[in-house]
């Protein structure tokens, strides 16, 4: 037995509004958890990834690796923003407001921030990229500028996309009612967002943050010349401006798009 769409649809209203009453500090370190996760595997999906020399199998092997991430988040417990765009069901129930729920989206935004941010200083400043004799830095950094290179208006709609398919994700999990039933809801659409290619706003913060360390360091930045890699894109103001904030606009719509599609078919009152 699972849960059905409108049991989700009832079972996320009581989780919404225990994720808008959780405390400043508890949301935070929620929050940095579940971007360390994400950006553990994103870590381990690119390791995969250049493990390989067939270009497209590495990258359906980083797509089968990933989902990882999001798995950590549901089963052992933590606060990641993408998901929590599925606020809007309670909101639009009114169970909570507003102002509730941007204080949840902006301290979890944060500490996902904070927690991509440490994996992604830990795995340049540990050598981790200099695997596969530097093919780790060279992709990382290549993966860095790619990100940092879109249109807007391309970053926007892979941000959609992506989140209309993490917020599956989770809505699939919550259908099962045991620990393995929802590794196989949460593993397909995760698995089929990377390997779309679209973008997710808190696994940027690792794979943009890792490039920009990664430029830091001056035997990477050889690695990633002699690859014909043009990193003039690769700054801090491009990771804000052409990256984050345009994913995450788009997450919000993508996500929010799930949550309200799924309160109007089951809660919305004629």
């Amino acid at each position: 037995m699972i849960n059905t769409p409108k049991d989700i649809t009832e079972n996320y209203i009581n989780v919404g509004k225990g994720k808008c009453a959780l405390t400043t500090s508890k949301m935070i370190v929620l929050a940095v958890l579940a971007g360390m996760f994400i950006g553990l595997a994103g870590l381990g999906a690119t390791t995969a990834a250049v493990s390989v020399p067939l270009a497209s199998v590495g990258k359906f092997l980083g797509a089968c690796i990933f989902p990882a991430g999001l798995i950590m988040v549901v089963i052992a417990g933590s606060e990641l923003f993408t998901g929590n765009c599925l606020l809007v069901i309670p909101l639009a129930e009114k169970e909570v407001t507003i102002p509730q729920v941007l204080r949840n989206w902006i301290l979890v935004y944060l500490g996902n921030f904070i927690g991509g941010m440490i994996v992604a200083a830990g795995a340049v400043f540990s050598h981790q990229l200099s695997l596969f004799d530097g093919g780790m830095a060279g992709s990382v950094i290549a993966t860095a500028v790619g990100k940092c290179s879109m249109t807007f208006g391309d970053a926007l709609l892979k941000g959609i996309f992506c989140n209309f398919l993490v917020c599956i994700a989770v809505w699939l999990g919550m259908a099962a009612k045991d620990a393995a039933g929802k590794i196989l809801g949460i593993f397909w659409p995760i698995m089929l967002f990377v390997l779309c290619g679209f973008e997710h706003s808190v696994a940027n913060m690792y794979y943009i943050g890792a490039g920009l360390f990664a430029k830091m360091v001056p035997a990477y930045v050889d690695i990633a010349v002699a690859a014909g890699t043009d990193m003039a894109n690769l700054t801090w103001g491009n990771f804000f401006a052409a990256n984050l904030l345009p994913v995450t606009i788009g997450n919000i719509i993508g996500g929010a798009a799930v949550g309200l599609a799924y309160w109007f078919v089951y809660k919305r009152q004629k």
